[in-house]
């Protein structure tokens, strides 16, 4: 059988990209009357019928799609010739106008196969040579997207082959390479686990990953980190513990960079919310608690009561005016919004704590047992009573359903 070039021509890749619009817009109403847009779809895959000829007889992984569009352009000139108001040619059209939806899946099926099979091999390619960051971080990007659209088998299937999460994880644990490309290559493991997290957490929770994502400390390693806390949840909790990387991500509170601190504290919620015992134990013996004081204290911080009874007032006095209940929550949850975007480490004691308590990976009793350790800490660590009570109220109300 012919090989398929090692390198397509660009061409190609034009028509199939046009022909997998035009198949697209084709699947919803089939049909070839003047004032349709799909009528132009059907001329348009006619005329790419004829013009691919020779460039999709190029390459054998085309063949179907060949055959496809000659089976398009024979059901076309059947649904033409049975234009009238018999009943043999209203069934006939009724069954030609289906058959040509179908055919649109099955052509927009195999360019979508073949375009996912080419970005595959080039980012493959690319992956073990690393000559181009431009040209890398590209195909990364269009690897994440693709796989962030949802699952798909054939794509799963080309991924396990071509051993793409074994050539990502190598660029991630790299130094030697940009910090640009380790930070994508992070994106797209990340995209991968979401695509179907149960083929491919494994390599995650036995690999190098994570201790590359937190060697590496930058806002976008831990923005990958928090996310795949949260899509592995506990078994990644207890690998982060058991590697003894709670500390690292522990000590990035005090980065000089705030977006670092912000996705280092987030990533503590999410141990918090699906932690055990023990990353919970070693959690609070980095000092966790007194650090999110730190935090809280800062220009970044303050409280969210007071701004919960300020929204109370301002609410209530909305309501005798008339507006709606709907209205008011929307606005509320816009402001919440706003104001946490400006002060991200706002009530950041308590809400952790109300991770704890909230969480899946804690027995009652532990729960209990660390809501009191908190309350303690915070006790020691606060600069005055009046400091001590308010935050220990918001721990208290916060922590309450």
């Amino acid at each position: 059988m012919e090989e398929a070039p090692d390198h397509p021509n660009p061409q190609v890749l034009t028509v199939l990209e046009a022909l997998k619009q035009a198949s697209h817009h084709l699947q919803t109403n089939p049909t070839l009357n003047s004032d349709n847009s799909n009528s132009s779809a059907i001329k348009a895959l006619l005329e790419l019928e004829t013009e691919s000829n020779s460039l999709l007889s190029s390459d054998p992984h085309l063949s179907a799609l060949s055959n496809h569009l000659s089976s398009l352009k024979n059901l076309v000139h059947t649904l033409q010739k049975s234009r009238g108001h018999s009943l043999t040619g209203f069934l006939t059209r009724r069954a030609s106008t289906h058959s040509i939806s179908r055919v649109a899946e099955s052509i927009e099926s195999e360019i979508q196969a073949w375009i996912d099979r080419e970005r595959i091999e080039n980012l493959t390619t690319a992956l073990r040579e690393l000559a181009d960051d431009e040209e890398v971080v590209k195909l990364l990007n269009q690897f994440e997207n693709r796989v962030s659209q949802g699952f798909n088998h054939e794509l799963q299937d080309l991924v396990l082959k071509s051993k793409v999460f074994s050539l990502l994880e190598s660029v991630l644990c790299n130094p030697n390479c940009s910090k640009k490309i380790r930070e994508h290559s992070g994106f797209a493991v990340s995209a991968l686990i979401r695509f179907n997290k149960d083929v491919f957490v494994g390599q995650v929770l036995m690999g190098r990953t994570v201790q590359a994502l937190i060697a590496m400390g930058s806002c976008s390693s831990l923005t990958v980190l928090w996310s795949l806390i949260k899509s592995i949840k506990s078994p990644l909790v207890d690998e982060i513990e058991s590697n003894g990387e709670i500390p690292k991500i522990i000590n990035f509170f005090s980065s000089q960079d705030v977006d670092i601190r912000i996705a280092a504290v987030d990533c503590a919620l999410e141990i918090g919310y699906y932690g055990r015992k023990e990353a919970i134990e070693a959690m609070l013996k980095e000092g966790v608690i007194e650090k999110l004081l730190e935090l809280q204290r800062s220009e970044m911080g303050g409280l969210l009561i007071e701004m919960g009874r300020f929204k109370e007032e301002e609410e209530s006095q909305k309501s005798f005016e008339g507006v709606e209940i709907e209205g008011i929550r929307k606005s509320r949850d816009s402001r919440e919004k706003r104001f946490l975007e400006r002060h991200p480490f706002a009530s950041i004691v308590a809400r952790f704590a109300v991770q704890l308590e909230v969480g899946e990976g804690l027995r009652q009793r532990e729960k209990r047992a660390f809501k009191q350790e908190i309350l303690s800490r915070v006790r020691e660590a606060c600069s005055c009573d009046a400091e001590a009570a308010t935050i220990v109220a918001e721990v208290l109300w916060g922590s309450s359903p």
